[in-house]
């Protein structure tokens, strides 16, 4: 079974964003990084998918975590496993 592709919308500077990339890399998982900061096109897109204007925000799959706050709180409750899981 194949893990979803985990897409991290992401920026320089960014402590939420490291800590997101850091709870991935501990479990193994590989995740795609969109530096929004160096692409305004990239940035612009995922204000209009998402409605937000933070980084970072997560995507995994056609799922759409949120921000490191809603990621943490999925990986405490065990949904993030589930999540990954799921495809």
């Amino acid at each position: 079974m194949a893990q979803p592709e985990i897409t991290i919308y992401s920026s320089k500077f960014c402590g939420f964003c490291v800590a997101a990339e850091r709870l991935f890399k501990s479990k193994d998982i590989e995740y795609k990084l969109i530096k929004v900061d160096e692409d305004p096109s990239q940035f612009e897109h995922m204000v209009e998918i998402t409605g937000r204007r933070t980084v970072p925000q997560i995507y995994i799959g056609e799922h759409h975590v949120g921000g490191f706050d809603e990621l943490s709180a999925i990986n405490q409750t065990g949904e993030l496993k589930a999540l990954l899981e799921s495809e």
